[in-house]
């Protein structure tokens, strides 16, 4: 007998709906929810405003060490009889932490969801924080911020930030900080930040079937025992684009390729331009189609990819390009970069780009947002940036919406090609003389 399959054809297209927000204040913080009606799994987030730029300089990784320390017990019981309720429950304690804020969350089946978030404030706010373990949890994070930084791009992307925003501000260092910064940080670092931190109430964020929820006893839990007052709104940190492009070098001797960043200064995430800039982003190097990784990679072959996007916190922002490149063509696809960098911000985009970049975008965050863990992750967004309760509802039909004019119009304001940083990790001995020769700026040796 022979099988012969028949590839379906497309369905129709479904309409996107992303579910309304409820938020209501409890016990001093805020609730924020998604329903989720039907769902027998629900995600409960803490939030807290304790990210990477609340660490103090030459302290940086302070965050990370204590976000993997918590999970070693709590003033109630050791890390063995909390990974063991945990476990209990279905479900593991997930942490992590970015420029603006820290979270913690649980995703279990919705009936147990007031017992994990119990659990869930129960580590963030009464973490044991043995000086032992804290130490062991600061050496393995050194240890792998050393084999981090022994590879190609971490060096490069340090020095990137260094120059755009001072490597004497915060967030002109590392977000997980540097080899030296975190073999820095003592026990006394980790409590001091987190009774600065972590004591104050915060937002939960929980996604699931409201109907099956009590979204004020979860506040009431989450926030328990929790004080201090919200930290205010802040100003964005402004940094000046360069007169002139830079070139940056970072000696790795002996290495057959170089890494290159490429960058300068943007707009903070809340900008009203993000949508046409994340789209003029797309166009340029932000999918396999861009105008850069076609150049770069296809045509060139001088790479296996390149991207370039811009990347916004709440408070700063910056457009990069990445990229690593056979030594040899290490400054001939500087000059292509610049030159694709360049021509998109006097030429703008084209209909048929746009077209391709709108699709994929709004397909993608379809496709995306579907389960409670990034229902969550979006509200998360909508907390830390900011934003209208309906923003991701308007979001699909902003990003097929975008014109040329709009798109092309923020490519010409938002990308600055005479004022880029130039970084490139590789071996000095053997690029400098052509770096120097190409025209493209300055070429400023940095060690790290």
């Amino acid at each position: 007998m022979k099988l012969i399959a028949e590839r379906p054809g497309p369905g129709a297209t479904r309409p996107y709906r992303f579910p309304a927000v409820t938020r209501r204040s409890v016990a001093g913080g805020e609730v924020v929810a998604a329903d989720l009606p039907g769902h027998n799994l629900a995600v409960a987030v803490l939030l807290l405003d304790a990210g990477a730029l609340r660490e103090p300089v030459g302290r940086e990784g302070v965050a990370r060490v204590l976000a993997k320390a918590i999970e070693e017990g709590t003033t109630a019981r050791d890390a063995g009889a909390y990974a063991l309720a945990l476990e209990g429950l279905g479900t593991g304690l997930s942490v992590d932490l970015d420029w603006d804020s820290f979270r913690a969350g649980v995703q279990v089946p919705v009936e147990r969801l007031a017992d994990a978030v119990e659990l869930l404030a129960e580590a963030v706010r009464t973490p044991r924080l043995d000086p032992a373990d804290v130490e062991r949890v600061r050496d393995d994070e050194a240890t792998a911020v050393r084999m981090r930084w022994a590879n190609p791009g971490p060096r490069a992307d340090a020095a990137l930030r260094a120059d755009l925003f001072g490597a004497q501000l915060r967030h002109g260092r590392p977000m997980d900080g540097d080899p030296r910064s975190v073999a820095a940080v003592t026990v006394d670092d980790v409590t001091g930040f987190h009774a600065d931190w972590f004591a104050r109430p915060g937002t939960l964020i929980v996604a699931g079937d409201l109907s099956r929820l009590d979204l004020d006893a979860l506040g009431r839990t989450a926030f328990g025992g929790a004080g201090g007052a919200p930290t205010g709104a802040e100003p964005p940190l402004s940094a000046p684009i360069r007169e002139r492009r830079r070139i940056v070098l970072v000696d790795r001797p002996g290495s057959v390729q170089s890494t290159l960043r490429l960058g300068h200064p943007a707009p903070d995430r809340a900008h009203p331009d993000h949508v046409p800039m994340t789209l003029a982003g797309t166009v340029l190097g932000g999918a396999f189609t861009s105008r850069l990784n076609h150049l770069i990679r296809e045509v060139r072959g001088y790479t296996y990819g390149i991207r370039a996007d811009f990347g916004q916190s709440r408070r700063f922002g910056r457009f990069v390009v990445a990229s690593g490149v056979q030594t040899a063509v290490t400054t001939p696809a500087l000059v292509d970069a610049v030159g694709e960098i360049s021509r998109t911000r006097a030429d703008g985009v084209t209909e048929e780009e746009l077209a391709v970049a709108r699709s994929w975008r709004a397909g993608q965050l379809s496709v995306e947002l579907q389960t409670p863990r990034a229902i969550a992750s979006a509200l998360t967004t909508l907390v830390v940036f900011g934003l209208p309760d309906d923003y991701h509802a308007r979001l699909r039909e902003q990003l097929l919406a975008a014109t040329v004019a709009e798109v092309s119009a923020a490519a010409a304001t938002h990308l600055h090609p005479d004022g880029l940083t130039l970084v490139v990790e590789g071996d000095a001995a053997v690029i400098r003389d052509e770096l120097t020769a190409s025209g493209l700026g300055e070429v400023v040796d940095v060690a790290l």
